[in-house]
């Protein structure tokens, strides 16, 4: 053999071919399943909010009729359509629009459950709860709020429907909002 046909069988590309550099097929399936993924957060989403959405009109339409599909194997084809119709869209936009509205209900959560803990340790006349919530908020009106705590800490004790407890938390969260 000569050198030049030992050189072509060794490995050793032709001129004319090309090394294909695209993304491995395992990464074109994780994009793909993370496309399926984030139609099933679509689809977790409140009617108004995926309306919100800035979807075009065909994923509008198959996202309305999965939430119509009852079968689990129909849903299942529906939720890979819409991954597919994904695909062909622009879906960052899409993906961020959807984060923005599970931020808004994650942050919504912490502060209901801070709430709710403010208003448990002051019914159990926590003052260390009540002095943080008096410097957080400087102009709280001091007699108001003793008086629903009182008046919770008392229903409690009889074992009462809360209503003073929900008025509680219910000025609780105005301050939290007239804060902001």
């Amino acid at each position: 053999m000569k050198n030049s046909e030992l050189s072509d069988k060794t490995g050793n590309q032709d001129e004319g071919e090309e090394i294909y550099s695209g993304p491995s097929k395992s990464q074109l399936k994780r994009d793909c399943d993370h496309l399926v993924d984030l139609g099933e957060e679509i689809l977790k989403l409140k009617t108004e909010e995926i309306s919100s959405l800035d979807l075009p009109d065909e994923l509008k339409e198959a996202v309305s009729t999965a939430l119509k599909i009852k079968s689990r194997s129909g849903q299942k084809r529906q939720r890979l359509y819409i991954g597919k119709l994904l695909r062909s869209l622009d879906n960052e936009e899409i993906e961020s629009q959807v984060k923005k509205i599970q931020h808004r209900h994650d942050t919504n959560t912490a502060q209901f459950k801070r709430l709710e803990k403010w208003r448990d340790n002051l019914i159990d006349n926590d003052k260390e709860t009540l002095n943080e919530i008096i410097s957080r908020f400087p102009d709280i009106d001091r007699q108001h709020i003793n008086q629903l705590i009182r008046a919770a800490h008392q229903e409690k004790k009889h074992e009462k429907a809360p209503a003073a407890s929900r008025k509680l938390f219910k000025y609780l969260r105005d301050l939290e909002e007239h804060k902001n």
